[in-house]
């Protein structure tokens, strides 16, 4: 039950990073401390590992977001992601959101070079994934950011079912 309720939450963040480009810090606070909870029912080595684990990235991520490559609400999500992993599924999660990254880069550059829809006039209906590739369409032209958090979902996401299958 710990693992669906957070994957909604992993999934709810992506989708908002993707709308508004920003991480709520009341879902980053839920998943961190599901992800703690879940952890400390496999006993306090458990727990310790995946503290040290998580604390060692969040400390390379927060270099990563004092140099500006990196959001201060993916920072968030990919600590409390990492919370609810072992520690050697956190090595895991940082290839698989890596990879999920290059290939939502990827979609980004190539973007400009599709034909995407533009924004209909005020007043007519539109299909939801219309306006939002509309609104994507218009944040790409004004060089907005990526919304990484769908890449640190994919790879949370990926990463737990690895480790939950093995």
């Amino acid at each position: 039950m710990c693992g669906l309720i957070a994957a909604f939450l992993v999934l709810l963040a992506a989708a908002h990073d993707l709308a508004t480009r920003r991480i709520p810090n009341a879902l980053c606070a839920l998943l961190a401390l599901l992800s703690l909870a879940a952890r400390a029912t496999e006993g306090l080595a458990a727990l310790g590992a995946t503290l040290a684990a998580a604390s060692a990235l969040f400390a390379l991520l927060v270099v990563l977001f004092s140099r500006g490559l990196l959001g201060g609400g993916d920072v968030k999500l990919a600590t409390a992601g990492a919370l609810g992993l072992p520690p050697v599924a956190i090595w895991d999660f940082v290839v698989a959101t890596t990879l999920a990254g290059g290939l939502l880069s990827l979609l980004y550059l190539a973007a400009p070079h599709l034909p995407l829809p533009r924004p209909s006039p005020a007043g007519r209906a539109q299909p939801v994934l219309i306006r939002l590739a509309a609104t994507e369409a218009w944040r790409l032209r004004r060089r907005g950011p990526l919304p990484y958090g769908v890449a640190i979902a994919a790879g949370l996401l990926l990463s737990r079912n690895l480790h939950a299958v093995a």
